[in-house]
C-alpha cells in the first residue's frame, strides 16, 4: 500500500512539473512555468524525434511503439490551451519528419542546373523543412483535436479518451495523405523489417498499421496516467495481437502457379543528374539501356522493364518505327516486350508532357501506357498553378510543367494487365489498391532516384514492400541509381541492387489475381472508428468512468 501511494506521487509530481502546474507544499519544482513549458516542448520534440530513427535508413523500428505515448501524456493534461497543444503536436510532428526526411537535403548540390552553391543549400533546406513543417501539422491538428474533444466527449473517461484519440489520428492521417506532400505515414516506421504488422495492410490497408501503433502508444500513455494495471495489460495485448495476426498472415503460403510465372529483367542505367539532361547523359542512356536490353533478352526474360524517364525522348505513336532510335530498333529486332520511362503528350493538353509508362508488346507495338499521378511539387508541377505559378517559376530553376495523370487509369502489357507506380505514386497506397481492384496482376515500380542519396533508396524501397503486402503483388522495381529490386507479396526482397551502380538483374515473379480485403474493400477501418469512438466515449461517459484529477 505504501509503495503504491508512494508510486502514484511521483507521478503526479512528474505530471504537474511537466505541465507547469505548481507544486505542492514541500515538494521541489521548477521555479517559474515559463521553464516548465520549455520542458514540455523538449519532451514533444524528443519523442518526435525518436520515432524518426524508425524508417529506413535507421530502421529501429520497436522505438515507434513507445514515442507517442510521451506527447499523448502530455496533451491529456487539461490546464493545458488549444495553442499549448497545437505547438506540442507540431514540434512532435516536426521531430519526426526532420529526421525521417532528412533525405531531403541531398538535393544539394544542385549547380547543374545553373544555381550558385549558397542557393543550392538554400533550396535543399527550404524543401527539407517545408516538408517536415507540414507532415507535422497533422500531428499539431491532431492534438488540437484530441485536447477540444476528449473531455467534451468523453468526459472523465480513459477508455473514451483513448477511442477518440485514435479514431482522430486515422482521419488526420487520411486527410494529410489527400495532400500533394505525404510520404511519412506511420506505417512507414515498420517497412521494410516488420513484416508481421506489415500484413496488417492486408485487411485495411496503412490505416489498421496505424491504429494498432497510435493504440498501443496510447495505453501506455492511459497506464501512466489512470495507475491501472489493466491499461498496461491492455497495450501488451494489443501489441501481441495485432503482431499475432500479422504473423498468420505472413505465414500463409503463396501458392504461385507455374503457368503465371513471369521473368523479368531490370535495368539500372545509373545516369547521374548532373549529366542526364545533356548530350553525354543521353548518350549514355541510349547506349546503357540498348545494352541492357539486348543482354535481357538474349537471356530469354519475357520482359524488360526501365527506369522512370529513363530514354530522353518524348514518345509518339510512330516512334518505335523509327529505326534511327537505336534502342527502339532493339526492340523490334529482339521482339521482348517492354516497359520504357520516358516523356509523352499530355492526353488532354498535348503542350504539356506527363511523366509516363509506355507498354510496347514483342512487335514494337503500344498496347498501354501509365501517366505519374502523384508528381512532386514544385519539381514537377506547380499546386496552384494559376495562382502562384509565375511567382515561382521566378524563383525555381527547375521545368515544373508536367502534367498530373488522371488516377483511374489501367496498364495494360502483353501479360495482362498491371499495376503501375512511378516514384512519388509508391507513397499512396489507394492508386496500387485500384489498380488491383480493376484486375492488375503484378506491380511495375519505375523510379529515377537520382536526385537523392541511398538514405531515400531506403525508404522508397519500403513503400514499395508495404504496397507489395496490401495487394498481394509481386513488385518488379527499376530505379535509375537504385534501389533496384524483386519483393515477394510477403514482403521479402529477393534481390536488391547496389547503389549509384550500372546494374541488370532477372528474376522470375508470378501475376495473381487474388485480392486482399483492402483490395475490395479499401479503407473501410477509418470512416467505421469515428462513429465507434463516440459510441464508446458516450457509453463510458455516461457510466460513469473517471479519469484521475491532474
Amino acid at each position: 500500500m505504501f509503495g503504491r501511494k508512494t508510486g502514484e506521487q511521483g507521478t503526479d509530481f512528474l505530471s504537474r512539473w511537466v505541465s507547469g502546474v505548481a507544486p505542492t507544499a514541500g515538494e521541489p519544482g521548477p521555479r517559474r512555468s515559463l521553464w516548465s513549458r520549455w520542458q514540455r516542448s523538449a519532451l514533444a520534440l524528443g519523442a518526435g524525434v525518436v520515432m524518426g530513427l524508425g524508417p529506413e535508413p535507421v530502421g529501429w523500428w520497436p522505438l515507434p511503439w513507445v514515442a507517442i505515448a510521451p506527447l499523448w501524456w502530455l496533451l491529456a493534461n487539461p490546464t493545458l490551451n488549444w495553442r499549448d497543444r497545437l505547438g506540442l503536436g507540431w514540434l512532435w510532428g516536426l521531430g519526426y519528419n526532420l529526421v525521417a526526411v532528412f533525405w531531403l537535403t541531398g538535393l544539394h548540390p544542385m549547380m547543374w542546373l545553373g544555381v550558385s552553391w549558397a542557393t543550392s543549400l538554400t533550396i535543399a533546406l527550404v524543401c527539407w523543412l517545408v516538408a517536415a513543417g507540414w507532415a507535422g501539422s497533422q500531428v499539431a491538428c491532431w492534438a488540437v483535436g484530441f485536447g477540444l474533444l476528449h473531455r467534451r466527449l468523453a468526459g472523465r473517461s480513459a477508455g473514451g479518451r483513448w477511442a477518440l484519440g485514435l479514431a482522430l489520428w486515422l482521419v488526420t492521417e487520411w486527410l494529410w495523405n489527400q495532400s500533394p506532400l505525404a510520404w511519412t505515414g506511420l506505417g512507414l516506421t515498420q517497412a521494410p523489417h516488420n513484416l508481421a504488422i506489415l500484413h496488417l495492410g492486408q485487411l485495411s490497408g496503412p490505416a489498421l498499421v496505424t491504429a494498432v501503433i497510435v493504440g498501443v502508444n496510447g495505453a501506455w500513455a492511459e497506464a501512466w496516467l489512470t495507475h491501472r494495471r489493466r491499461w498496461w495489460a491492455g497495450a501488451i495485448a494489443l501489441l501481441l495481437l495485432g503482431h499475432g495476426l500479422g504473423a498468420a498472415l505472413a505465414a500463409q503460403p503463396l501458392a504461385d502457379r507455374p503457368a503465371a510465372a513471369l521473368t523479368i529483367g531490370v535495368i539500372q542505367g545509373n545516369i547521374p543528374n548532373d549529366l542526364k539532361f545533356g548530350s553525354e547523359g543521353w548518350r549514355r542512356a541510349l547506349t546503357g539501356y540498348q545494352r541492357g536490353y539486348e543482354t535481357l533478352a538474349a537471356a530469354g526474360v519475357d520482359g524488360v522493364l526501365i527506369p522512370e524517364t529513363a530514354l530522353p525522348m518524348v514518345w509518339t505513336a510512330e516512334a518505335t518505327r523509327d529505326r534511327r532510335n537505336e534502342f527502339l530498333s532493339a526492340v523490334l529486332d529482339r521482339a521482348v516486350p517492354v516497359w520504357l520511362g520516358l516523356f509523352a503528350p499530355d492526353r488532354q493538353q498535348p503542350d504539356r508532357l506527363t511523366n509516363s509508362l509506355i507498354s510496347l508488346d514483342r512487335t514494337g507495338k503500344a498496347v498501354g501506357r501509365y501517366d505519374k499521378v502523384r508528381l512532386v511539387p514544385l519539381g514537377e508541377y506547380i499546386p496552384f498553378e494559376s495562382v502562384i505559378g509565375g511567382f515561382i517559376d521566378r524563383l525555381s530553376p527547375l521545368d515544373t510543367k508536367l502534367a498530373l495523370g488522371q488516377p483511374n487509369q489501367r496498364l495494360n502489357t502483353p501479360f495482362g494487365q498491371a499495376i503501375a507506380l512511378i516514384c512519388y505514386d509508391s507513397a499512396h497506397a489507394e492508386l496500387a489498391r485500384s489498380q488491383a481492384a480493376s484486375g492488375g496482376q503484378f506491380i511495375l515500380s519505375a523510379a529515377n532516384n537520382a536526385h537523392y542519396r541511398p538514405t531515400m533508396f531506403a525508404q522508397h524501397h519500403a513503400q514499395d514492400v508495404m504496397r507489395a503486402i496490401e495487394t498481394d503483388r509481386w513488385v518488379a522495381r527499376a530505379a535509375n541509381t537504385g534501389y533496384s529490386a524483386f519483393i515477394d507479396p510477403h514482403g521479402v526482397t529477393h534481390w536488391r541492387s547496389r547503389p549509384n551502380v550500372y546494374e541488370l538483374h532477372a528474376t522470375e515473379i508470378y501475376r495473381r489475381t487474388q485480392q486482399t480485403p483492402y483490395v475490395r474493400w479499401g479503407d473501410w477501418l477509418t470512416p467505421l472508428a469515428v462513429p465507434l469512438a463516440l459510441a464508446v466515449s458516450w457509453r463510458l461517459r455516461n457510466a460513469g468512468a473517471s479519469l484521475p484529477d491532474r
